[in-house]
Order: structure tokens, then C-alpha cells, then sequence
């Protein structure tokens, strides 16, 4: 860890929302009712650097690419994923996800082969298979909710390509555990009394623990493929069977959790705006026709990618970093003293606009071939620098595959007005994306 930043005489404390400023930011949030508008709210009337007041909650939250590459970059070393009494560590211990410094980079090492980008061709039959068994059994004037259905997928598909099991048969019994392990580290009462940091955890996830056991020992029993996640950590014997849980149980939860968020988001942008799903339609016939999906029909598909980045943009999964300041730190001139919970938004991030133009509208064409890229970290759906999402190259490839699939074989009617973003494990549509389905 570097020395600690002196604080400097110059340096100011990060404004709260007081006196007029604040009781507009309250306002506005009161008026949108949502955690997301009350950020939305105080982010306009403050700026790029405040702190909350919620009792016994008062991180210090940042908004913008200097934040991002502030948080993620310049001071990664004086932050601290790891929240030792938070819901997210109880459930994944010592996943990848919550471990720092060495111990983070010994597994993520552990990791990466399974999911290296040269590895993905090898995934494509299984992402494809696995959308077909979920939309097969889909019902005419049937009205589904994607956000359920696109869960389905991304767990099949996920346990098939990195545990090598078939989760079709556990399906219905572990489905309220999975649940339950979205809201168990979904935002609560932990928040502000850390004394319920234990609430929940259930019998339900129990049932999560004693699969994934399971499936480890069955492996050690038949070890067969290496390439695999469970594979390449059975083979490491840096990797004890909970330290391997640890690991299978971060990407089961929050590996197909983002990738829910995504289908979903993406499958509800391309229902409230026709032309843009004439357009995805267009290309995927054009590209595929009757073909099944092949890895090398993935770099065709750009309006697909389109879409899907700017879904990304207005809807990212991960919506908000957490740390905690392991030193005293400045920003902006401001001064952050160890211990301070220490928030960057990327949603806000991403509908900066100083940044972007038009920030709240839907427009894919932003990220059209020729169109100047994103400015450095005013876009970061997948974090950035040397703790970037691990599974980022695995989750593009499966949501450009399992979309392309569904319109390949479905024609989509969306049956909902607007929905809104609900802040739990990721960023959820809410009411639901209720779509109803035709076969082509």
C-alpha cells in the first residue's frame, strides 16, 4: 500500500447536502422516490463530489471519468474492496470478488485461463443450446417476464461453460436459494445497522453451499477437463474445496446476475423502440439465416452490438463501486479520510452531460463503427484497469449469442409501458419486461 496522502491545509471537506442546495437535492429525491433518483437529484444540485447524510451511512460519492479512474487506477491500492461485516462478503467469503491486494491476484491468476478470450469459441454451441431450451418452451399469446426467463438462460449456460454440469434437473429446487442470494446482498437494513448483516441467510442458500460441494467433489472423484473453471481450480492445489466454493459461488451469483441485467435491459430497449429492433432483426437474418450461431458470426452482428452497448451505457449492471479509503486520500481537493466509505456511480457516470450528449436517450448509433469512441472512463460497465470485470470478454460474447438467438427464432412484442431501474444485487428493470412471443 503506498504512504497515505498528507492532508493538505488547502484541501476541503466533501460537501453534504445542506442549506438550499440540499434541500433541493431532498426534494428531488423525495419527488422521484428511488435511491437511484435521490443520487440523481443530489448529483445535479451538488456535483461530481458529495457526501450522504443517512444515519450511521455517510459515504463520500463521486461521479465522473476522474472518479472512475480515480477509484479504479490512480488510488486502487489505498481502497479496499473487502467490507469484512457486509452481506456480500458472508456470502462469498473469499471469492475473487472481496479479497485485496495479493490474495485477489493469486486467484484471479487461478481464474483466467477458463476465461480467456480464446477460450469463448468453445462456448458458443452451449450458449445457444441452452437459449433454445429456455424460448422452446415458451407459449403463444403467452406473456413472459424476460428478467425471470433471461435468468433462466444465463444460469444454464453459465453452470454448462464453467462447471460443466447440467443444471436443468437442480433447476426448480435451487431457484428460490438464487434468489435469495440476489437480495441477501442486494442494498437493506445492513446498510445502516450493521448488526443485521446476518439476516437472511437461510436454509435456501444452505442448499446453494451443499450443491456446489456437491459438484466439487464429484469432480475431484472424476476430475476429467481441466479447461473449465471448476477444472483449473480442482488442478491448482493452491485451491482447497472451500477456497474453490468461494470462487463458484461468486460467479454462479454474480457472474448470471449481470448477465440477467443485461439480456433483460437489452430485450426491453429493443421492445419500447421498433426501429430499433427492425434494424437487430434485419441484421441477425442477414447474418445467420437459418445458420445456427457460430463464433465467427459474432463480429457481424454490429447494430446487435450497438444496441447492447448502449444498453450497457443507460443501464450498466453493476451500477455503483464500493471501497473503502485504507488511507487518507485527496480528490479534486478534496480530503477523504481513512475509513470513509468511498461510492463512484457509474450509472451517473454514464449519463454525464458534460460527457455525452443527449445523455438519457436511447441511441445506439453513438456506437456505431466511425463515431468517435467514449472519452477513458466516461464509460466503464465493466470497471477498468488491473481489476477489470473478469468475465467481461465471456459476458459480450454470450449476450451478442443468446440475443441473436432469440431474434433468430422469435419475434418479440413488447406488452409494458416504462419500467424503472431498481438498485439490488445489479440494476434491475422494474415492474418487470413482460414480452410476449412468436415463433418464426
Amino acid at each position: 500500500m503506498r504512504q497515505a496522502l498528507p492532508h493538505s491545509a488547502a484541501s476541503a471537506t466533501v460537501p453534504r447536502p445542506d442549506g438550499i442546495a440540499g434541500l433541493k437535492a431532498l426534494k428531488g429525491a423525495y419527488k422521484r422516490r428511488s435511491i437511484i433518483g435521490a443520487l440523481e437529484a443530489m448529483h445535479a444540485e451538488m456535483g461530481d463530489v458529495f457526501r450522504l447524510t443517512v444515519p450511521g451511512f455517510n459515504p463520500v460519492v463521486m461521479v465522473g471519468p476522474e472518479a472512475s479512474r480515480f477509484v479504479l487506477v490512480s488510488a486502487r491500492d489505498d481502497v479496499r474492496w473487502r467490507m469484512e461485516r457486509e452481506p456480500i462478503t458472508l456470502l462469498l467469503r473469499h471469492g475473487v470478488l472481496v479479497e485485496d491486494q495479493d490474495s485477489h491476484d493469486k486467484i484471479r491468476r487461478a481464474m483466467h485461463p477458463p476465461l480467456h478470450r480464446r477460450m469463448l469459441e468453445n462456448h458458443v454451441e452451449a450458449m445457444w443450446r441452452n437459449t433454445d431450451q429456455v424460448i422452446d418452451a415458451w407459449q403463444a399469446h403467452t406473456t413472459y417476464d424476460m428478467l425471470e426467463e433471461m435468468r433462466k438462460v444465463a444460469l444454464l449456460i453459465l453452470t454448462e461453460t464453467l462447471f460443466g454440469v447440467d443444471l436443468t434437473p437442480d433447476m426448480a429446487r435451487l431457484w428460490p436459494g438464487v434468489l435469495q442470494a440476489v437480495r441477501y446482498i442486494s442494498p437493506g437494513p445492513w446498510v445502516l445497522w450493521r448488526g443485521l448483516s446476518r439476516f437472511g441467510y437461510d436454509k435456501n442458500l444452505k442448499m446453494i453451499d451443499d450443491y456446489l460441494y456437491q459438484i466439487i467433489a464429484l469432480r475431484r472423484a472424476n476430475p476429467g477437463r481441466q479447461d473449465d473453471l471448476l477444472g483449473a481450480l480442482i488442478h491448482n492445489p493452491a485451491m482447497d474445496d472451500d477456497l474453490i466454493r468461494d470462487q463458484l459461488m461468486t460467479m454462479l451469483i454474480a457472474g448470471h446476475d449481470t448477465s440477467t441485467a443485461t439480456l433483460a435491459w437489452t430485450l426491453y430497449l429493443l421492445g419500447k423502440y421498433p426501429q430499433a429492433m427492425i434494424r437487430a432483426e434485419a441484421e441477425v437474418h442477414a447474418v445467420l439465416g437459418d445458420e445456427i450461431p457460430r463464433f465467427e458470426h459474432i463480429r457481424k452482428l454490429t447494430y446487435l452490438s450497438q444496441v447492447i452497448d448502449e444498453s450497457l451505457r443507460l443501464f450498466p449492471p453493476i451500477h455503483l463501486g464500493s471501497r473503502v479509503a485504507a488511507a487518507d486520500l485527496e480528490f479534486q481537493g478534496y480530503h477523504i479520510p481513512a475509513g470513509t466509505r468511498v461510492l463512484y456511480s457509474i450509472y451517473l457516470t454514464h449519463r454525464h452531460p458534460q460527457h455525452w450528449d443527449a445523455p438519457n436517450t436511447f441511441n445506439p448509433d453513438r456506437f456505431a463503427p466511425g463515431q468517435p469512441r467514449p472519452a477513458p472512463y466516461t464509460y466503464v460497465p465493466f470497471g477498468g484497469g488491473p481489476r477489470n470485470c473478469i468475465g467481461a470478454a465471456f459476458a459480450g460474447v454470450e449476450a451478442k449469442v443468446v440475443l441473436a438467438r432469440i431474434l433468430q427464432k422469435r419475434k418479440l412484442f413488447y406488452q409494458g409501458g416504462d419500467v424503472r431501474p431498481y438498485m439490488g444485487a445489479t440494476l434491475e428493470p422494474r415492474p418487470g419486461v413482460p414480452i410476449t412471443t412468436q415463433t418464426r
